[in-house]
């Protein structure tokens, strides 16, 4: 059957274009071999195989222009046609490198080109940390091309390279290396060798990190790499001294939800984080639930001032211990009198605490607790972040141990949290590890009154002034806070433990001037502290007090040497009759 025989009307008329095309080129072939004329047969063919190529390489050109112009690989900005080493660096707020790309090699051994084993041994030995023979020998036994070792840096390639050794061949292998090495970890995070993000940062800004790689713009984190040294210093002072199992530092600017440091003990370096366990790279300040103990007196009192349940000059007989069915609540600071208001926080009363709880209600209390974000997982760009325990039946019985911080477990970020909302001015700011624009604020739920939130600067300022926060007194910067000595659970007793103990204080600076200008909430908390003492104003105040000393310039906050004589009395008005 020849191409005449096709019957072209049958088909539309592009098909019927390209028979009759086809037909023509038949008859090109057959006139001819007709005529006795080989080259123009010849010459039939070479046209077509360029017509061929042409249409082919019209094609392939036709769809890279598309491709480039057209297609979501070529549009700025897409991070989904990316490589998942395609990361923008990470900076802390004042643009210090904190993680960035960097070309590694990895050194591979091709046995059949090796001219001498011992010399390329001992060669590489001399040249590579850490080399192992006894993985260079087991290559060379098998004979196959294999990795030697990975993450060689340039310097370390060019130096091997230099020396011409057959069989020694290298490829590059892009890596995330981070230049601060375990300064703020856990809240950089790390990525493995692929790029992809395992932890902090490097795993919760994924997707901005890529973009802002497309975009070639960096990420701003929101902590101070100065202010985070210097906690992460005093913090590890603080563990030489006591040696707590973990501990844990916090620094959050309380307008913004800024974190501007965030430090957990033990440390780990993400370029190395295969070499550390899971319990050193994990991070405690959001991953790790702690009953708070006393610190959450504050929001006892906060709650008690602006629900009008009591006033500065309120009482509360502390003289005897409290019964509450089956248990008794003591005072660990025993006064043995009527307290007011003031006295209440500045003694950490339990009896006087447990009494004003109880006055508030359990309904009312638990409202403010869900507005200041206590009974839910806090919600920021951190994936390890734990959900806090609350007390399956919110009787009265529950409601005097969670006023005074025990009967719920916490991270430490949900507290800093909570602690915003009562030190701001009264409305909820959620936290956040990314730099805000300057002059940013949310306009978040209020949770108290802007007189409350006055009220609790006062308070806070007079615990350091003359209650148990003392050693967290920084001249000129009208430190305040509150100190927490949570007493741990013990299952095998069935009791609070006398002896297990969380060590913390909470700070607030400056306690004066309005209450839109700056300030600044630290914590500081170390887990079951040993070696005598053990509470929160004993072991946790004064790194506390030293980390507001060293921070204070970095943050702007200027010392006022002449600050007006803080009122004691108004703190303690006498008592109604």
């Amino acid at each position: 059957m020849s191409l005449h025989d096709l019957t072209p009307h049958r088909y539309p008329r592009p098909v019927r274009w390209a028979i009759d095309w086809l037909w023509k080129i038949e008859h090109a072939f057959e006139r001819a071999k007709a005529s006795g004329r080989p080259e123009d047969d010849a010459r039939v063919r070479i046209l077509i195989v360029l017509i061929f190529f042409a249409v082919l390489f019209g094609l392939v050109a036709g769809g890279a222009v598309f491709a480039a112009a057209f297609s979501d690989a070529g549009k700025k900005g897409r991070a989904a046609a990316l490589s998942p080493l395609a990361k923008a660096d990470l900076l802390d707020r004042n643009g210090q490198l904190l993680a960035a790309n960097l070309t590694h090699y990895s050194l591979f051994i091709e046995p059949a080109d090796v001219w001498s084993r011992r010399e390329t041994r001992q060669v590489l030995a001399r040249n590579i940390e850490g080399f192992k023979a006894a993985k260079f020998n087991e290559i060379m036994d098998k004979g196959k091309r294999r990795v030697l070792v990975e993450g060689l840096t340039p310097g370390v390639r060019s130096a091997i390279h230099d020396l011409g050794l057959p069989g020694v061949e290298f490829e590059e292998t892009p890596r995330r290396v981070y230049p601060m090495g375990p300064l703020a970890a856990h809240l950089v995070g790390f990525a493995d060798n692929g790029g992809k993000g395992l932890q902090g940062a490097e795993r919760g800004l994924e997707e901005q990190l890529r973009a802002g790689y497309a975009g070639g713009q960096p990420v701003m984190l929101s902590i101070d790499v100065r202010v985070q040294a210097a906690l992460e210093e005093e913090l590890y002072a603080a563990v030489q001294e006591f040696h707590p199992k973990n501990a844990v530092g916090l620094v959050t600017d309380v307008h913004t939800g800024e974190i501007i440091a965030m430090a957990s003990l033990p440390e780990f370096d993400p370029g190395r984080y295969g070499k550390f366990s899971e319990d050193e790279r994990k991070n405690r300040a959001s991953a790790q639930l702690y009953e708070m103990g006393s610190t959450f007196k504050a929001f006892t009192v906060a709650i008690g001032l602006d629900t009008g349940v009591a006033q500065m000059d309120s009482t509360f007989d502390a003289r005897t211990p409290l019964r509450m069915g089956y248990r008794t609540i003591k005072d660990f600071h025993g006064t043995n009198r009527i307290l007011t208001l003031g006295e209440v926080f500045n003694h950490s009363s339990n009896i006087g605490t447990a009494k004003l709880a109880l006055g508030i209600g359990t309904d009312r209390l638990k409202h403010y607790y869900d507005g200041m974000g206590l009974t839910r997982r806090p919600k920021l760009e951190l994936f390890e972040t734990a959900t806090p325990l609350t007390p399956k039946v919110w009787n009265d019985d529950a409601l005097a141990s969670v006023s005074f911080g025990h009967g719920i477990n916490v991270t430490p970020l949900a507290l800093a949290q909570a602690m915003g909302s009562l030190l701001n001015g009264g409305t909820f700011v959620p936290l956040t590890i990314v730099k805000r624009p300057a002059n940013w604020r949310y306009e978040g739920p209020r949770v108290f009154s802007e007189d409350t939130s006055r009220a609790m600067l006062k308070i806070m300022r007079g615990n350091v002034v003359e209650g148990t926060g003392r050693r967290a007194d920084a001249l000129g910067l009208s430190v305040g806070g509150k100190t927490g000595t949570g007493e741990k659970y013990d299952p095998a007793i069935r009791a609070y433990s006398r002896t297990r103990q969380v060590a913390s204080f909470a700070a607030v600076f400056p306690t004066d001037g309005p209450l839109d200008g700056k300030r600044y909430f630290v914590l500081i908390l170390l887990d079951e502290p040993t070696g005598g003492a053990r509470t929160g104003g004993l072991v946790a105040a004064p790194a506390a007090g030293r980390l507001i000393d060293r921070s204070a310039r970095f943050l702007g906050v200027p010392r006022q040497m002449q600050r007006p004589d803080f009122d004691i009395a108004a703190l303690h008005p006498r008592p109604r009759l």
